[in-house]
């Protein structure tokens, strides 16, 4: 039976690498998951004078390096002077150079959004009118290479490996508190937190060339280290490895000092304590993960996080124990099977955190996606529909092992019986095959002495080899009992004794049709968890449907909006002047959006020549279209920061080449006025 068992599971497995490779190679590029909401120059637009900066607004809060924005000439060189910054809520902006020829120009950024994850892409605007450009625009990010395909894969382990630790460790002590003691199970709970470790540390040091150049020689630049350290993911990353050094002395109390108790009130407290030990570091792992991605932005971020980690807690509940249950079936030990009573324990707390997943699954999933249409209409949702359809699969196989733990509870009892008489047997110097054949005939018509079907073996019927066994054996009182007089020779048919007794039991254990299904139906359930986890390490990866959805709403209305005026949508005028007393030079920028007949927004910047802005005790705006003879229209705008004001509703009543006045006083005596003509509307 175990001959034909081994490559059933090695093809399986093969099998189900091959998919999750199949799913990670198609997952394609990481999307962002902040997207661009509008722009200024926008995209495609053709501006009639050179702008003082360019400047993006993002769908939610972006982190921005020196080289976040560049904005580059026809030729390829860049334009843009001094650092990128916020200029209010989640627009950014970056200063240009004065006296900008006419060409088409390349606006391209690479920013992290806040939940941890690279956002790149270009557009390109014209001045005067467009031009042949040597730029490539391109949304390509740095984490489209092998940078960003190890990170994806770290972040893969990092999540099996939390799973296999912590629900193999919960299968345990909750379940089966003999596991403790068993070696396979052991070794695979130490598995889980050596690949959450090795994961870990290597995100921590992919991170800062994954959101930033995505070269691989980068990776161990500390200077990139000493930046991701400093963020909020690198933060996050910190707190999981202390964690996971308290982890491993968990791990460490659980397979020594738990396994050695043996006085059962002794075991019961510290039980207790694991227990409590057990879910506080878990929870800890589980909120590094919802404090630094989805769940720690956007909409309800205060309530998204605590469900965010009982999701994580119920996924490795459930996976992880299932995992730790599939060892056991497989590697336990003869000598300590994992019984019916711990796979029915199991099987209750699957029940539970299947509960618990559709609870909190259903929330995201209305967070994320904010419209039924957003599950076919955007990739997060069809990605969140697959896993749907997996979990749902996944339930029902669980269904199928609960009916097979049911049928090997009832089995259980007939068992012992049949042990006990074989016992009995040996003790009056009977051999295994007159205990079975006793056992057969006092059994009469009973299931569990039915004949063998496939040429198997039954519990009750002994193989050819171990019909030969107990031939060989000695049944009867006398000299043939007595132990040799060497130790050794004692010593070595004590241990060949124990091989036989063990190699007996197992395969008693395993020609168990019941046992034999449950072990089947619990690797297809571990398959379909494979799987499964890989589709949502992928969707951790996506940009959230409702963030999409939002994303093509403004981009249609920014195209709508210049398709019905006819124009840019933006006007900038720079205009230098000198007042003739201290700190009287500098340059004032006049923003007017959209440039157009009616109501239009005003932003008025003054600089120092070297490019900072300062403050002034007036600025006055007038605007004066002579060849209508209408004007002066006077604009007093409000002071919102250093070097900035803004008036709204300014009202321009029709098109025309318009006369802008800008009065500038730096003192109580030192004033100037400095004029620009533009074309409005």
């Amino acid at each position: 039976m175990t001959q034909t068992i081994a490559p059933r599971v090695r093809t399986l497995v093969l099998l189900l690498l091959a998919a999750v490779c199949a799913l990670l190679a198609g997952a394609g590029p990481v999307s962002a998951h902040a997207a661009v909401t509008g722009s200024d120059p926008a995209q495609g637009a053709v501006v009639d004078q050179a702008p003082s900066r360019i400047s993006l607004t993002f769908s939610e809060q972006v982190a921005l390096s020196g080289d976040s924005l560049r904005v580059l000439d026809p030729e390829g060189k860049r334009v843009d002077t001094g650092e990128p910054s916020g200029v209010g809520g989640t627009t950014y902006a970056v200063r240009l150079r004065s006296g900008l020829s006419d060409g088409t120009y390349t606006v391209a950024y690479q920013v992290v959004s806040a939940d941890s994850h690279p956002v790149a892409g270009a557009y390109t605007f014209s001045i005067g009118a467009p031009s042949k450009t040597s730029v490539a625009v391109s949304g390509q990010g740095a984490d489209d290479g092998v940078v960003g395909w190890l990170y994806g894969f770290g972040r893969y382990v990092s999540y099996a490996g939390f799973i296999v630790m912590a629900g193999g460790a919960a299968f345990v002590l909750a379940c089966w508190p003999r596991g403790s003691g068993v070696r396979p199970v052991q070794r695979f709970v130490v598995s889980g937190w050596l690949a959450l470790t090795a994961s870990t540390l290597a995100l921590l040091l992919l991170r800062g060339s994954f959101t930033g150049s995505g070269k691989v020689s980068d990776v161990f630049d500390l200077s990139l280290l000493g930046q991701v350290l400093q963020t909020k993911t690198g933060a996050a990353l910190v707190s999981r490895l202390l964690l996971l050094a308290a982890a491993a002395l968990f791990i460490a109390v659980l397979f020594g000092a738990y396994d050695k108790r043996e006085d059962p009130q002794e075991k019961r407290d510290l039980s207790f304590g694991l227990a409590i030990g057990g879910v506080v570091v878990a929870a800890g792992l589980a909120a590094s993960w919802a404090m630094s991605e989805h769940a720690s932005v956007g909409l309800q971020a205060g309530i998204s996080m605590p469900v965010d980690v009982l999701h994580l807690l119920a996924v490795a509940a459930w996976l992880g124990g299932l995992g730790a249950l599939l060892v056991a079936l497989y590697r336990a030990p003869a000598d300590a099977p994992v019984d019916a009573s711990a796979v029915r324990r199991f099987s209750r707390v699957a029940f539970g955190s299947v509960l618990v997943l559709i609870v909190t699954g259903t929330y995201q999933s209305w967070r994320q996606l904010g419209s039924w249409s957003a599950f076919t209409d955007t990739r997060y949702g069809q990605l969140l529909l697959a896993k749907i359809a997996l979990v749902v699969v996944l339930v029902g196989v669980a269904w199928i092992s609960r009916r097979w733990t049911g049928r090997l509870a009832e089995a259980v009892p007939a068992a012992a019986e049949r042990t006990k008489v074989r016992a009995g047997a040996r003790a009056s110097g009977e051999t295994d095959a007159d205990a079975g054949a006793g056992t057969h005939a006092g059994a009469g018509t009973r299931a569990d002495a039915a004949a063998p079907t496939d040429g198997e073996p039954t519990d009750c019927e002994p193989t050819a080899e171990e019909s030969e066994e107990s031939a060989t054996e000695p049944v009867g009182p006398g000299p043939a009992y007595a132990e040799p007089a060497d130790p050794e020779r004692a010593a070595q048919l004590a241990r060949q004794r124990a091989a036989r007794d063990a190699a007996r039991q197992k395969r008693l254990r395993d020609a168990d049709p019941h046992r034999f299904g449950l072990r089947r139906s619990v690797l297809a359930e571990a398959g379909i968890a494979v799987v499964l986890l890989a589709v949502t390490t992928v969707l951790t990866q996506t940009e959230p449907g409702r963030t999409e959805q939002e994303a093509r709403a403004a981009t249609s209305s920014s195209s709508s909006a210049s398709a019905d005026t006819g124009t840019s949508g933006a006007l900038t005028l720079n205009m230098p002047f000198d007042t003739g007393g201290q700190d009287g030079k500098g340059v004032v920028t006049i923003d007017l959006d959209p440039a157009r007949v009616g109501a239009n927004e005003m932003h008025v910047y003054v600089e120092r020549p070297d490019g900072k802005a300062f403050d002034i005790p007036e600025v006055k705006v007038e605007f004066t279209l002579k060849a209508k003879d209408i004007g002066p229209l006077p604009v007093v705008p409000d002071h919102l920061a250093v070097g900035h004001w803004s008036a709204n509703g300014v009202q321009i009543p029709m098109a025309g080449d318009w006369q802008v006045d800008v009065t500038v006083r730096t003192s109580e005596i030192d004033e100037v006025t400095v004029t620009k003509n533009a074309q409005i509307g």
